[in-house]
C-alpha cells in the first residue's frame, strides 16, 4: 500500500493519473500550535535591526498589512515603501502557475515582447526559490508547501536521458503544467535535464529544495511537512547521491559543467565553489529536520562526518586572501608525501595576472574550483554568498569578503548588481573553455554578467554580517534601473550598463530578488530563514590566515 496516496511515475514524467489530494490532503489537518524557539540568527538580526536602525530607518513594529497590499513587512518602515514593490508583486503574481486550482510555483519569465519561449515558461525549482521566500515573508505559505509537494511526487518519478537511467535522488530542473482537453485534466511534465541544453542534469536543485523546505518549517513553524514521511525519504534520497563513498579523496562533490545556476560550459567542471556552498547548506538544512530514527540515525551520521570534512577542506583549500595568495606564489612543486605544502600540486605560474592586482590587503573570498594542479582564481557572486549565509565560511572569513565587495566595489557591482563572476573570459581562453559559446561572450550572461536576481544572497550575506548599508547602496542602484528596463534576467558590459543581449523581459526571479532583499532590509529577522549560526563543534583550526591583519 502506497503511503498517504503516493504513487509512482512514469517515465514520461506526467502526474495526470494521480490524485491532487495525495499528500496535500493529509497535511491540511488542523496544525499544532508550535511555540517557535527564535534561532540564533533570527534573535542576533532582531537585535541588530535595534542596533542599526537609528542610522539606517530600520526598526521593528507591530505586524500590519500595507496599504498597497505589498509585504507585511512593508508596513514596518518608517517610510513610504517604494513604489516599484507594488509593481513587482503585481508582476510577481500574474507569473503564479496553478496545477488543479492550487498555486504551485512562478514561471521563469513572462516576456511578451518575443515569441522565442524556449524554457522560460516552466516553473524551475532554482528560480522559484526567490519567489518563495517572497511570499514565505508575506505569510503566503500555501504557494510553497503546494510546490515543495509536487517536485517531491516528481523526483519518485523514473528519469531516462537516452538509455540511461537517473538517480531516484535527482530533483527536476523544471516542470510545466499540460492540460489535456480530452480528458479535461491537469497533468505535470517534469525536465529532468533530457531536454536541457546540454543534457546537463541538476545538482543544485535538491539542494535548493532542501533549503527551502527549511525556511519554510522556520517561516511557518510548522513541522508536519518535514516530518511526514515522503519528505524524509526525499531528504534521505537527495543525499545518498552525494554521500556515497567511491574513489574521490575529498569531501567536496565533483561536478560537471552545467548543473547550477551556471547551466552552460563556463570551466566550472571539478569542485565548483557554487555546488560546495549550496551542498553544505543542504547537509546542514537536513540535520535539522531529519528524524533519528530507523535508516535516520545512520543518515544523520554520516552527514556530520561529510560536514567535519568539508567544512575543513573549504575553509583551508578554497580561502584565498593576500597571506594565501603569496604562499601559492611561492609552492614548491612536485612534493611527495604528507608533509607536502602544495598537495594538490598547483603551479605557481598557472596564477593568473589580474589576481596580483584584484586582491587588496584586507579582505577575500572562496576561488572557483581547486582540484588536482587546477586553481580557479576567479570570484563567484553566489558560491560566496552562499557560504557567508551557510555558515561554511567563519565569522573572520564572512568579514573579509564583505571587505572584499567594498574594496572592489566597481569590478563586482558597478552600475547592476551583481557579477555573477569576475573577470570574464575573453580571446584565446574563451574559445577553449567556453566552446565558442556565442551566449557567453565577455561581460555577457554567465561570463562576467551582471544579475539582479543575486541581490537577495547579497542582502542577506550584507543583514548576516552586520553590514546592511552595503545592501541598500545595491538596492538604490537596481530602483534606479530594474523596473525602467522592465526587469530583464540580466545585464551585460564591464559595468552592467547595457540589457542583456538575450535578456528575457520580466524575468521572475530578478523581480523577486529585488522583493526579498527590500523585505530583509524592512524586517531583518526574516533572515533566520535562509540563514544558519556558525556550529562550533565544527569549526577546525584555520592554519592560514583569514585575511590579511585588520590595519
Amino acid at each position: 500500500m502506497e503511503p498517504l496516496g503516493l504513487r509512482a511515475v512514469g517515465s514520461h514524467c506526467s502526474l495526470s493519473e494521480m490524485d491532487d489530494l495525495d499528500l496535500t490532503r493529509a497535511l491540511d489537518k488542523p496544525r499544532l500550535k508550535i511555540e517557535r524557539k527564535r534561532s540564533f540568527d533570527e534573535r542576533s538580526m532582531s537585535e541588530l535591526s535595534a542596533g542599526y536602525g537609528r542610522h539606517d530607518g530600520l526598526y521593528d513594529s507591530p505586524r500590519g498589512r500595507s496599504v498597497l497590499d505589498t509585504p507585511l513587512s512593508s508596513a514596518r518602515n518608517c517610510f513610504e515603501p517604494h513604489p516599484m514593490m507594488a509593481e513587482a508583486w503585481e508582476a510577481l503574481r500574474r507569473s503564479m502557475v496553478f496545477f488543479r486550482g492550487h498555486p504551485v510555483g512562478t514561471l521563469a519569465a513572462v516576456d511578451n515582447t518575443t515569441d522565442e519561449v524556449l524554457n522560460y515558461d516552466q516553473v524551475f525549482v532554482r528560480d522559484f526559490v526567490p519567489s518563495a521566500l517572497a511570499f514565505l515573508m508575506n505569510g503566503e505559505s500555501d504557494i510553497v508547501k503546494h510546490f515543495l509537494l509536487k517536485t517531491l511526487q516528481l523526483q519518485d518519478s523514473e528519469k531516462r536521458v537516452d538509455r540511461f537511467k537517473l538517480g531516484k535522488g535527482v530533483m527536476p530542473a523544471s516542470f510545466k503544467v499540460r492540460h489535456d482537453p480530452v480528458r479535461e485534466m491537469d497533468h505535470l511534465v517534469a525536465d529532468f535535464g533530457e531536454t536541457a541544453i546540454g543534457r546537463v542534469a541538476p545538482v543544485d536543485s535538491g539542494f535548493w529544495w532542501i533549503i527551502l523546505l527549511r525556511a519554510y518549517t522556520k517561516s511557518t513553524g510548522d513541522l508536519t511537512l518535514s516530518e511526514t514521511p515522503e519528505c524524509q525519504k526525499g531528504i534521505k534520497l537527495i543525499l545518498s547521491l552525494c554521500l556515497a563513498e567511491g574513489f574521490d579523496t575529498f569531501p567536496t562533490l565533483l561536478c560537471a559543467d552545467g548543473c547550477s545556476m551556471i547551466d552552460r560550459r563556463m570551466g566550472v567542471y571539478g569542485y565548483p565553489i557554487e555546488i560546495q556552498a549550496l551542498f553544505y547548506m543542504a547537509l546542514r538544512c537536513a540535520l535539522s529536520m531529519l528524524k533519528p530514527d530507523g535508516d535516520g540515525r545512520e543518515c544523520i551520521e554520516q552527514i556530520t562526518k561529510r560536514l567535519h570534512a568539508l567544512s575543513f577542506h573549504m575553509r583551508n583549500y578554497f580561502w584565498l586572501d593576500y597571506q594565501q595568495l603569496n604562499d601559492i606564489y611561492r609552492y614548491k612543486t612536485e612534493e611527495y608525501s604528507h608533509t607536502a605544502v602544495n598537495k594538490f600540486n598547483v603551479m605557481p605560474d598557472s596564477i593568473p595576472d589580474w589576481v596580483f592586482d584584484f586582491m587588496p590587503l584586507r579582505g577575500g573570498y572562496f576561488v572557483g574550483n581547486v582540484g588536482p594542479a587546477h586553481m580557479d582564481f576567479r570570484w563567484f557572486a553566489l558560491g560566496n554568498c552562499v557560504s557567508i549565509l551557510s555558515s561554511l565560511a567563519t565569522p573572520d572569513q564572512s568579514m573579509a569578503i564583505m571587505d572584499l565587495l567594498e574594496h572592489r566595489w566597481a569590478e563586482l557591482v558597478g552600475e547592476m548588481p551583481l557579477k555573477i563572476c569576475y573577470p570574464c573570459l575573453e580571446g584565446h581562453e574563451w574559445r577553449i573553455i567556453t566552446g565558442c559559446d556565442p551566449k557567453n561572450t565577455r561581460w555577457s550572461y554567465h561570463n562576467g554578467g551582471s544579475w539582479p536576481v543575486l541581490l537577495w544572497q547579497l542582502t542577506a550575506a550584507c543583514i548576516k554580517t552586520g553590514r546592511p548599508q552595503i545592501a541598500r547602496r545595491a538596492v538604490d542602484l537596481i530602483e534606479s534601473r530594474l523596473h525602467r528596463d522592465c526587469w530583464p534576467e540580466y545585464y551585460d558590459g564591464k559595468l552592467g550598463r547595457y540589457v542583456g543581449k538575450q535578456a528575457r523581459k520580466y524575468q521572475t526571479w530578478s523581480i523577486a530578488g529585488y522583493l526579498v532583499a527590500k523585505m530583509l532590509l524592512e524586517d531583518p529577522s526574516h533572515i533566520g530563514m535562509i540563514s544558519l549560526e556558525e556550529d562550533k563543534l565544527m569549526k577546525p583550526v584555520i592554519k592560514r590566515s583569514a585575511s590579511w591583519p585588520q590595519l
